[in-house]
């Protein structure tokens, strides 16, 4: 039996590029060609210039319909690494910590800071370290018989508490004259 695919086979080598591509239009060559003179742009305006062109969603000086529309929504930057999980999600768990709930996947590995809410009944005491507790939680994790360790605030620098300007000119004037 004789190889049929060899006698018509279909390939990359055997290809023909005939027909596949056109030669582009050359415009502005004469009266004849059809295309001259103005060269398809017609007579003036913005898009008859070379250099022409329109930005997208440019309406002619009308305000753009994207910027008349309302626009909604917010990302806040600073709660991106905090995320909540809830109770009855880390019922199962005994030690809650924040390596503890990336190991078990429950949080992602970019999360700096954890909040625990919502009010269960869990079966196992729980304790839990460096990880923010609603009131609600804290009573669940406590009645069974769990711990809650707080985080402490951190303190507010000085250059970041509100004074008034007036009253700080006041006391260091005072303090000059007691010190006198």
């Amino acid at each position: 039996m004789e190889n049929s695919e060899t006698n018509n086979s279909l390939g990359l080598n055997t290809l023909t590029s005939t027909g596949t591509t056109k030669n582009r239009k050359r415009v502005g060559r004469g009266i004849g060609s059809g295309t001259g003179k103005t060269a398809g742009r017609g007579h003036k305006g913005q898009k008859s210039r070379s250099g022409g062109s329109i930005a997208r969603g440019f309406e002619g000086g009308q305000m753009p319909l994207q910027q008349r529309i309302p626009k909604f929504g917010f990302s806040s930057r600073v709660n991106r690494s905090l995320k909540e999980v809830n109770l009855k999600n880390i019922a199962s768990m005994s030690e809650v910590n924040i390596d503890t709930l990336k190991a078990k996947r429950i949080i992602s590995q970019s999360t700096k800071k954890v909040k625990i809410f919502g009010i269960c009944e869990i079966a196992q005491p729980m304790v839990v370290t460096g990880i923010l507790v609603t009131k609600g939680a804290q009573k669940s994790i406590e009645k069974a018989g769990g711990t809650v360790a707080s985080i402490e605030a951190k303190p507010i620098k000085e250059k970041f508490i509100k004074t008034s300007k007036k009253t700080d000119t006041k006391t260091s004037k005072a303090k000059e004259d007691s010190a006198e």
